[in-house]
């Protein structure tokens, strides 16, 4: 898929239902960034080549976490960096942007980053997690 940044963007707004362009682009950015943070290995790379060259910056600028957040760590850690966000609000943030992210990495890719993220990620990307019976 070659996207430019400025779909991605209209994507993430349609999704978000954001009311303006800027709105989209400043989330999308704050989410990339929190993500990029916390995504390693080859799917870092992999996931960085599919985003539109703006996004792969974002993702990529970030250096890695020492330690990995939960699903739910991570959207409060986003909700930190939105001013004015709630726990609920920056979940839907997220929401909206790796729902994109999900569509550009593809189920393999995305499969992939699920399994190497912490729990809690899957819903984050419009997928259900299930659990594993021991």
């Amino acid at each position: 898929m070659d996207m430019r940044w400025s779909e991605f963007v209209a994507k993430v707004r349609e999704r978000g239902q954001y009311p303006t362009t800027k709105e989209a682009e400043r989330v999308s950015r704050i989410v990339l960034s929190a993500l990029g943070g916390h995504l390693t290995g080859p799917e870092r790379t992999e996931l960085a080549v599919r985003l539109p060259e703006e996004g792969m910056r974002v993702l990529t600028d970030q250096l890695q976490v020492a330690k990995p957040l939960s699903g739910a760590q991570f959207v409060d850690s986003v909700a930190a960096r939105i001013e004015g966000a709630t726990p609920a609000t920056a979940r839907w943030d997220v929401s909206s942007v790796l729902s994109v992210v999900a569509e550009i990495a593809g189920g393999d890719l995305l499969d992939r980053i699920i399994d190497r993220l912490p729990p809690g990620y899957a819903l984050l990307f419009g997928r259900a997690q299930l659990a594993q019976l021991v």
